[in-house]
């Protein structure tokens, strides 16, 4: 989690800090010096988390009553963060040995793993429901889940894109017609996994405080009560527009498209295709947004109705195909490029 809020934090402050938007334009170059600053901010955010986390294991009591921390020195304190730091930096290294010698990202495969790992245990908890209805239904629900989140994760709007012939000496280069992909779901998982963490402060704020107002607030916003489902909706949209503003600039896919020579086909280059990509990106953000709110709140309304123990959430899902799905097409451009059939042939 502390690398994971790293790079989402860098990728957000390279909109905002013009130098690391300087650093992001100069290729590979700029991208190894911003890898290199989300490593000092991943330590720098595992060290204080790990300092929650030691507050959070003090109010913790085991089986017997003894407390799971029972020496809270210094030197204990001290050597339980550095533990932990010192974990979390080499899960890093790992994710990072795994993006430069394998296919996907690291990290990526690595919480893919980890929730894949858990399936046997879904599995069995599944067969062994006693309620006949749940366990006929249970096959049908997961894979109408996955068929959808896969239809959507593939949609797209194709904006159809025309290149003007150029003469380049005696040459004429150029030319030719394409399209610019737009996704449905342009953010990916990205506003579900902001929407949890800001969603899990009551409860934090409830857990490390005694205070009757703190008991109140995090009972209001229980993970399965009405008004964590709805504070979750609400942030996953809002944070599905801001994420997608800061990761597609119409003003600058316009600009780029007019230096090489292209044009929409009945839009003026410039502002007007500038404002053209954004009303189309309105449109289609908004069915993303509904959608990820969707996928992150059915399974806790179904689990709630049901009584039944679902094992994995809606988000857990999402990543497990949306890292299946980008896996595929790297295996498939790998084969591609050395000459091979295609990977589904």
């Amino acid at each position: 989690m502390p690398y994971i809020t790293a790079s989402i934090i860098l990728q957000l402050m390279q909109v905002v800090v013009p130098s690391l938007e300087k650093l992001r334009k100069e290729g590979e170059v700029g991208q190894q010096k911003i890898t290199q600053y989300t490593r000092y901010l991943t330590v720098a955010l595992a060290f204080g988390q790990s300092i929650g986390y030691v507050f959070l294991f003090r109010s913790f009591s085991a089986a017997g009553g003894q407390d799971v921390v029972d020496d809270f020195s210094f030197a204990r304190v001290f050597l339980i963060v550095m533990t932990l730091t010192a974990g979390c930096v080499m899960i890093m290294w790992f994710g990072e040995l795994i993006t430069q010698r394998g296919i996907g990202n690291g990290i990526s495969l690595m919480i893919f793993a980890s929730i894949v790992a858990g399936l046997p245990n879904g599995i069995t908890a599944w067969w062994t429901n006693p309620d006949q209805i749940f366990k006929v239904m249970m096959p049908f629900l997961a894979l109408g889940i996955i068929a959808a989140i896969v239809y959507i994760q593939e949609g797209q709007r194709r904006i159809p894109v025309q290149y003007a012939k150029r003469v380049v000496g005696r040459r004429m280069s150029g030319g030719g017609s394409t399209y610019l992909p737009l996704r449905v779901n342009m953010a990916g998982v990205i506003p579900v996994i902001f929407a949890a963490s800001l969603m899990a402060f009551p409860p934090t704020v409830g857990e490390l405080s005694q205070a009757d107002w703190a008991r109140d607030f995090s009972a209001f916003f229980s993970p399965n009560g009405a008004a964590y489902l709805v504070g979750e909706s609400i942030l996953i949209v809002l944070f599905t527009y801001f994420y997608t503003a800061v990761t597609f600039n119409p003003v600058e896919q316009a600009d780029n498209l007019k230096k090489y020579g292209g044009f929409i086909p009945g839009v003026r280059p410039g502002r007007p295709t500038a404002e053209f990509l954004d009303r189309i990106l309105a449109r289609l953000t908004f069915p993303g947004a509904l959608y990820l709110a969707a996928v992150a709140a059915v399974p806790t309304i179904l689990i709630n109705q049901t009584g039944a123990n679902f094992f994995f959430g809606g988000t857990s899902i999402l990543i497990v195909v949306g890292v299946a799905l980008d896996t595929m097409k790297q295996l498939e451009a790998q084969l591609m490029m050395r000459n091979y059939e295609g990977f589904l042939k």
